[in-house]
């Protein structure tokens, strides 16, 4: 069984154009080249072709995929590696999306209740500030900023704090978005995020960068306030409080 450059192209969504260059660098030579020029392909063709195609999504460069395709790699277990790459990648995607989505109906206008009523339910991340939850460690460690946040909470009705709640839980969801997308916590456009937290912790007091190093800590060892980060991605309790030391060093010390 054969197949013409032009069915190949059909098939596999690649052009003709770019089934030549690849036969024209050796990364895909056909099966045979008619008298007329035309470039004939068969199952092993095809095959190699598949091969090609998954690795340029895992991102590879040609000259890589020719060195992976011309060693002695065993075809079978080449093509596990990249189904399980590919899985990996689609669940990255995956959590990626839900965490979008969560952006979304955090900061789209015009929701219903229920749905506004679902993003600021009483356990969002930031359930974990409610007063007296850590009053007499704060106030022992440090005495100004816990009068400092008493202070503000006084002072701040439940529309003021169902707002800030919704704020922040977008900066978190924003966030988890920057962890599933790989990015280090020291890029910028995550500090500016850091950044963005912090002024909203400041409305309720002003930690100088140790105790901001022991919020971010609180955020991990805390059961509570850990599944509460953990539920809109996991592993983001640890992704915020590395952030947070970073933040920190940076720009508290």
């Amino acid at each position: 069984m054969a197949w013409s450059i032009a069915q190949v192209a059909r098939m596999s969504g690649v052009t003709s154009r770019t089934l030549r260059h690849y036969d024209e660098i050796g990364l895909l030579p056909p099966a045979w080249t008619a008298g007329n020029g035309h470039r004939h392909y068969g199952e092993a063709e095809l095959l190699r072709l598949q091969q090609i195609l998954l690795m340029r999504e895992l991102g590879l460069g040609l000259r890589e995929i020719q060195a992976v395709l011309d060693s002695q790699v065993d075809r079978l277990a080449a093509l596990r590696e990249h189904h399980r790459r590919l899985l990996a990648e689609r669940d990255r995607l995956e959590t990626l999306a839900r965490t979008v989505g969560r952006t979304i109906a955090a900061l789209e206008e015009g929701r219903d209740s229920s749905d506004m009523a679902q993003i600021n339910r009483p356990e969002n991340l930031f359930e974990g500030f409610e007063p007296g939850r850590h009053d007499a460690e704060a106030r022992q460690r440090w005495p100004e900023q816990w009068e400092q946040s008493r202070r503000a909470v006084a002072g701040m009705g439940a529309d003021t704090v169902a707002q800030w709640q919704r704020e922040v839980t977008a900066g978190m969801i924003r966030m988890a978005e920057f962890m599933v997308a790989g990015t280090p916590v020291a890029d910028p456009a995550v500090q500016a995020e850091a950044d963005a937290q912090y002024r909203a912790v400041c409305r309720f007091w002003t930690p100088c960068a140790a105790a901001y190093k022991g919020l971010g800590q609180t955020y991990v060892d805390d059961p509570r306030f850990r599944a509460n980060f953990d539920e809109i991605a996991e592993g983001l309790a640890v992704y915020q409080r590395d952030a947070m030391a970073c933040y920190a060093d940076t720009r508290l010390s």
